[in-house]
């Protein structure tokens, strides 16, 4: 977040802040930006660029209110407005960004940042094609631009323009060879195999010495892929590892911080808790909710459903988590809100999937599957929504997991040992949820999916409480958009190839086992609760 103004016009504490900025050094940025407003608590150039200093480091919910801040005292800070309409569209709100939008372009209509992030937001509103129009006219103006042509690819490919995707991620790449995120989105496709000459352009991209950490994690992800694909494993694993290690550096993960949240909501979730409050909440069942380890097969589950005549689907829907996290102290302070506030969560959480929602359908999918941390909660505010659970083998799971570059919000997958413990804590809590709640959840594994798909198609729309419809085994030629890694993957018929993948890395896994401990024992069994 640069000001536009000269730099001379700078005080000297805010050019320091900005270079600590630059050179990621956000803990002596934050410091030297709370010192200035501790002096004049409004001055909007500090107050937007600790918003910035926020945002990098998730605190996304702070870095709206201080950019909140910076406008009521300076109305006119359009970059600060601008900053306000990014940070509402990574909330999960962008039917808040868009007003901002169209308010900043009514003054600088020109302007192809501003284009660039109306096209993003209408993108997250489900406007593909509005969106798509929008980069196009982008580059119509200033077509040199590596970073629209790659937002551009990443548009077409969530509706299914594949060779428009991948000509238009070919373009950033033939404008910028070193971007390292146009090399990952062409891998991410799962689908491309890249030549030997791009092999070599990446290779020759990762040794130069004005490389960006973020291009050089990109490409590391990508050249994984490559060798990957060519069955060089050990050479695949290294470059994988050498990514996570560099992500790593920046967003840390936490393990106790879930295990003791985890911890939490087992205490308060009791059979007793849940019983009291049987029968709160709200009474709509349109939501069916599809949780658990992301690669877990969560896309291909998606697809299935919402290739049904009854069914829509959205996308990782972000307010759930939100809502749930509304009062401080969750899981214990769910305890404390009566039945007309449980029923109205469940209501606010219906009015805010609704901006996502293109079709009349009586039923809709949020496929987020870090919502499996809050299980209880849909519960208590939706009793009658669906909760289904997609588990994948845990070693193909943490190790798809450890081979998808993340851009943010899944920090635990950049360390095996990291990821062992968190995938023992979902099956920890989930296991519970069982326990109090017999039934409530239904449970679809990988593997038998992938090996069985016409009967445990049928069984999974009789469990959810839908006829059969044929579309659904044939899942594969619905057309909709799609959001999500594995979209090209959900696009062609039963994917059996990944489900045995991790024996290839075997060898790399000693870490992820000992994490795992029991949960990899007792497969696909949770291990005995203990009491």
């Amino acid at each position: 977040m640069t000001d536009s103004a000269p730099a001379g016009h700078w005080p000297r504490d805010l050019l320091e802040a900005a270079r600590a900025m630059n050179a990621n050094r956000l803990d002596i940025a934050e410091r030297l930006l709370k010192a200035r407003l501790r002096a004049n608590a409004d001055d909007p150039r500090a107050l937007r660029m600790l918003a910035e200093v926020a945002g990098r480091i998730g605190r996304l919910h702070d870095s709206e209110a201080l950019l909140r801040h910076a406008l009521e005292v300076a109305p006119d800070f359009q970059a600060a407005r601008a900053n306000l309409a990014l940070v509402l569209g990574r909330l999960g709100r962008p039917q808040e960004a868009l007003p901002l939008l169209e308010e900043l372009l009514s003054v600088d209509p020109d302007a192809p940042g501003h284009q660039n992030l109306k096209a993003a937001t209408l993108g997250r509103l489900g406007e593909f094609e509005a969106a798509i129009a929008t980069y196009r006219q982008v580059l119509e103006d200033m077509p040199g631009q590596p970073k629209v042509w790659l937002s551009l690819g990443h548009m077409l490919k969530t509706v299914g323009r594949l060779d428009e995707g991948i000509a238009a991620y070919r373009e950033a790449i033939a404008i910028r060879p070193q971007l390292g995120e146009a090399w990952w989105s062409l891998a991410n496709l799962k689908t491309v195999r890249f030549t030997d000459q791009d092999l070599a352009e990446m290779e020759i991209a990762l040794a130069r010495d004005d490389l960006t950490p973020e291009d050089r994690f990109h490409l590391e992800f990508a050249l994984g892929k490559a060798l990957h694909d060519l069955k060089r494993y050990d050479e695949a694993f290294a470059f994988y590892a050498a990514g996570n290690a560099r992500r790593r550096e920046h967003q840390p993960y936490r393990a106790a911080d879930t295990r003791r949240t985890v911890d939490a909501s087992i205490a308060t979730f009791t059979a007793q808790a849940l019983a009291a409050r049987a029968g709160q909440g709200c009474d709509r069942s349109d939501p069916i909710f599809i949780l658990g380890m992301p690669r877990a097969g969560s896309t291909l589950l998606e697809q299935i459903l919402a290739s049904h005549s009854q069914v829509e689907g959205t996308t990782e829907l972000p307010d759930l988590p939100a809502i749930a996290r509304r009062r401080k102290g969750y899981p214990t302070s769910v305890l404390e809100w009566t039945a007309d506030e449980l029923r109205g969560l469940g209501e606010e959480y219906l009015s805010r999937a609704a901006a996502q929602r293109q079709t009349d359908r009586p039923f809709f999918i949020d496929k987020l599957p870090n919502n499996w941390l809050f299980t209880p909660f849909i519960h208590l505010v939706l009793p009658r929504a669906t909760i289904i659970d997609a588990r994948r083998h845990p070693l193909g799971c943490c190790l798809a997991n450890f081979r998808q570059h993340f851009a943010r919000g899944q920090a635990f997958t950049y360390d095996l040992a990291d990821m062992g413990a968190y995938f023992a804590d979902y099956v920890r809590l989930m296991a519970h949820v069982d326990a109090v709640l017999p039934g409530r959840v239904i449970r679809v594994i990988y593997e038998e999916m992938v090996s069985e798909p016409e009967e445990r198609i049928r069984r999974l729309l009789d469990e959810v409480g839908l006829p059969f419809e044929q579309s659904c085994l044939d899942f594969h030629k619905t057309e909709r958009a799609i959001r999500t890694p594995s979209s090209e993957q959900v696009r062609r018929p039963i994917y059996r190839e990944a489900a045995e993948e991790w024996r290839s890395y075997e060898a790399h896994l000693d870490a992820l086992k000992q994490a795992l401990g029991r949960v990899l024992d007792c497969w696909p069994e949770a291990p005995p609760q203990q009491s």
